[in-house]
C-alpha cells in the first residue's frame, strides 16, 4: 500500500497523520450509540476485512510456519486488545475524553516499571525520575486533588486499558519474526472470534437501531482509524528511527486533548493542563537520548 521509495520526510508526515487519526478515535465513540463491546467487535471485523484486502492487493502471503510458531502469544495479545478496546471506549462514556485519553497514555510508564521484571531491561534513574512526574501528571488529570465531581468509574475504565495495553506491548516486544500485517491480521482475528460470543451473550444486538450516521461511523473507525491507520502505522514505522517513533506517538494523546476541547467542547481546568504537560514530556524525555554521539 505505502511506495519503497517513500523518502524519510514522506514518512514523517504519514506516520504523524495517522497519530492524528488516532486522536480522533474518542470523538468518534462518544458519537456511537451502542455499547463498548459491540464498538470494539465491529472495529476489530472490519479491520480484518480492509487488513485481509490490502494483503490481497499486495499479494502478500501468510508464512503459516511463522505464525504457528507464535500463535499462542499472537491469541492471547488479540483477547487483550479486545478488552482493552472495551475498557478505553467505557472510560469515554465515564469522562472526558482529555483524561481518559492522558490516563491510558499511562501505558509507556507502566512499561517502565514492568520491563526490568518482564523483559530484564535496566531501570535508569532517568526513567524512573520520568515515571514518578507522569505518575504525578496523572494525579493531577484525575482531579482527585480538585474536590470536584470525579467520575472514579472513568479512572477506573481508563487505567485499566492502560494496564491492558502495557501487556499488548509487552506481549508484542516477544514477536519478533511476524510481518506487522500478518501480526495485526491474526490479533485482530483473534479480538473479534473473542468478542463476538461475548457481544452476543451480554447485548441484544436485535435492539440495537442501526441509522447511517452510526453505521458510517462504525465503518470509518474500523476502515479508517484501524484497517489503513494500521498498515500505515507499521509501514512508516519502519522507515524511521526509534526516537522518531516515539516522539511522534505522542501526537495522539496531545490532539485528543485539544480536539476533546475545540470539538466537544470538554473544559480543560489549569490542573488538566498541567498534568498533561507531566505525562507528556516525562515519557517523552524518558524515551529520549541525550548521550553525544
Amino acid at each position: 500500500m505505502l511506495s519503497a521509495k517513500i523518502t524519510n520526510n514522506g514518512a514523517k508526515a504519514l506516520f504523524c497523520l495517522t497519530m492524528l487519526v488516532f486522536g480522533t478515535v474518542g470523538i468518534v465513540r462518544v458519537n456511537l450509540p451502542f455499547p463498548s463491546s459491540f464498538i470494539a467487535l465491529a472495529r476489530a471485523l472490519i479491520a480484518c476485512i480492509v487488513i485481509s484486502i490490502i494483503l490481497l492487493i499486495k499479494r502478500e502471503r501468510l508464512d503459516k510456519s511463522v505464525i504457528r510458531t507464535s500463535l499462542p502469544v499472537l491469541c492471547i495479545s488479540g483477547v487483550v486488545i479486545g478488552a482493552n478496546w472495551i475498557t478505553l471506549f467505557e472510560a469515554y462514556r465515564y469522562t472526558s475524553v482529555a483524561t481518559a485519553t492522558l490516563c491510558y497514555y499511562m501505558a509507556p510508564v507502566f512499561v517502565i516499571f514492568l520491563s526490568p521484571i518482564v523483559l530484564h531491561e535496566r531501570l535508569t534513574m532517568k526513567k524512573l525520575i520520568c515515571a514518578g512526574v507522569a505518575v504525578a501528571g496523572m494525579v493531577l488529570v484525575s482531579g482527585v486533588l480538585g474536590g470536584g465531581d470525579v467520575s472514579f468509574i472513568g479512572l477506573a475504565f481508563a487505567l485499566s486499558s492502560a494496564v491492558l495495553y502495557t501487556s499488548v506491548i509487552l506481549m508484542n516486544k516477544r514477536i519478533s519474526n511476524v510481518p506487522p500485517l500478518t501480526r495485526t491480521l491474526m490479533q485482530m482475528l483473534s479480538a473479534t472470534i473473542t468478542l463476538l460470543p461475548y457481544t452476543l451473550l451480554t447485548e441484544n444486538v436485535a435492539n440495537f437501531e442501526f441509522t447511517m450516521p452510526s453505521v458510517g461511523l462504525l465503518l470509518v473507525l474500523g476502515a479508517f482509524h484501524t484497517g489503513v491507520a494500521y498498515v500505515i502505522y507499521f509501514g512508516t514505522m519502519r522507515k524511521l528511527t526509534a526516537q522518531s517513533v516515539a516522539l511522534f506517538s505522542y501526537i495522539d494523546p496531545a490532539s485528543a486533548v485539544i480536539m476533546s476541547a475545540v470539538v466537544l467542547g470538554e473544559s480543560l481546568s489549569f490542573a488538566t493542563i498541567i498534568g498533561a504537560i507531566l505525562i507528556l514530556g516525562a515519557t517523552i524525555i524518558s524515551e529520549l537520548n541525550f548521550k553525544k554521539k
